[in-house]
């Protein structure tokens, strides 16, 4: 549900243009461009497709890792690290400092409650930003989560390249 608190302190920010190369890691079967409606941290479920990436190619693997970590088996299958040109207009960019206002107490807790994070996406979606840039709780860089709808994704997003997770080599140089 769209807090009104949130919309209000939202639209006193002001988006500014994005242009960078961020990173995001997928299986090697998936299209790295294909957002998701399911929900997570920094998205409602089933309200619009995000896209979650990282500023740093280590944030993105340290963000799959966790996820890979939590399965009671790890995964053999590929995975493969994108490398993503992103051109976009209207982005806010949220600070610890901004997220403390905006009511998280910790927004690097790993396990924070999604009733607090999912609302401020939404609010920031409904007032056409295209995306947020937001601290991440795996690794110390920011994350961009792209609102697919809000993009065009023939111009603003591309896949720059693309290559093979090597974990044990990423694990090893990550302790």
């Amino acid at each position: 549900m769209l807090d009104p608190e949130i919309l209000d302190t939202l639209d006193k920010f002001s988006g500014e243009p994005f242009k960078a190369k961020v990173w995001r890691v997928t299986w090697a079967s998936r299209n790295p461009l294909a957002g998701g409606v399911g929900g997570g941290r920094w998205s409602p479920p089933n309200q619009f497709e995000a896209l979650y990436t990282s500023l740093h190619s280590d944030g993105a693997l340290a963000e799959a890792y966790y996820h890979l970590s939590r399965a009671p088996v790890l995964s053999s299958s590929s995975m493969k690290i994108n490398q993503i040109a992103v051109k976009l207009d209207n982005v806010i960019s949220l600070s610890i400092k901004q997220l403390n206002r905006l009511g998280l107490e910790d927004p690097l807790a790993s396990r924070i409650d999604v009733r607090l994070t999912q609302p401020i996406a939404e609010a920031a979606h409904l007032l056409d930003y295209q995306g947020l840039i937001v601290p991440s709780a795996r690794f110390d860089c920011n994350n961009l989560v792209i609102f697919l709808d809000r993009i065009n994704l023939d111009t603003q997003i591309k896949i720059s390249k693309s290559d093979d997770v090597n974990w044990p080599a990423w694990r090893e140089k990550s302790t």
